[in-house]
């Protein structure tokens, strides 16, 4: 059972996607959650469902590389799941959202926890940039982090009015980037869980970014919104002090085996 629960996932993901795409006004009653999450159904279907297919796909082929990535690609789908269920948690279709996190959420962290964590240290020990990425992890999680806690707090006081999917999103950062903190320590300290969780972490964060820039290609097409070009450019900037560390560790993975 335990093995199909990331098939399980890819499927109730693409169905969850496909509904959101075709009864829009039923799963996203307002204007601003459908500009936040029509976009974000064709990223699923793009970047996460592809992401999550391909790793399961070589982990099931017992390939280091698909082992490595598919905790990656799991926390990718709780991450969005979790924004999903707070922005919608009085709808309906929020139990399968909560259902979808909780079962990636638990298949990633059985991934991680069954990950030979010395023999992948000893592969990948002076093949990868691990005190670099490590670095990369933890600033932008601690950076992620207090943004989510002061947006939060701002909600929370009354001070200023924050959208709900804007506000579903900040939840999500402070449930996800403390592994990107923790993680990002271990890597930077050459541990051997660092290098066992590192290649997913850096996946993970990669697919969030590229999937953030794929979503404001496709928002003025799908719901209007104006394309937010300076927005494009920080993201695709941040997003590059992930792409490239990935890469390298990719490259350094498939060397090792």
């Amino acid at each position: 059972m335990k093995k199909q629960i990331p098939t399980l996932a890819a499927v109730l993901m693409a169905l969850l996607s496909l509904a959101g795409l075709f009864f829009q006004s039923a799963f996203y009653p307002t204007q601003a959650l459908q500009r936040a999450f029509v976009s974000n159904d064709v990223v699923n279907l793009l970047v996460g469902l592809p992401a999550l297919l391909v790793s399961l796909s070589l982990a099931r082929r017992a390939s280091w590389l698909g082992v490595l990535l598919l905790p990656g690609a799991l926390l990718y789908v709780t991450y969005n799941y979790i924004a999903y269920t707070i922005a919608t948690w009085a709808n309906a279709q929020s139990f399968f959202y909560i259902v979808l996190a909780v079962l990636s959420v638990w298949s990633a962290v059985q991934s991680f926890v069954n990950i030979d964590a010395h023999g992948i240290q000893s592969k990948l020990h002076g093949m990868v940039p691990a005190r670099f990425a490590g670095g990369v992890l933890m600033a932008f999680g601690l950076v992620f982090f207090f943004r989510g806690i002061a947006q939060v707090y701002t909600a929370l006081s009354n001070s200023a009015a924050l959208a709900t999917p804007e506000l579903s999103v900040a939840y999500a950062d402070l449930l996800i980037t403390p592994l990107w903190v923790l993680g990002g320590l271990a890597l930077w300290r050459r541990g051997a869980r660092g290098y066992a969780v590192g290649t997913g972490l850096l996946f993970q964060a990669s697919a969030l970014f590229a999937g953030l820039l794929i979503f404001f290609i496709l928002q003025p097409f799908l719901t209007g919104a104006e394309f937010p070009a300076a927005d494009f450019a920080v993201i695709f900037g941040m997003g590059l002090f992930f792409f490239i560390p990935f890469g390298l560790f990719v490259k350094g993975v498939l060397r090792a085996s």
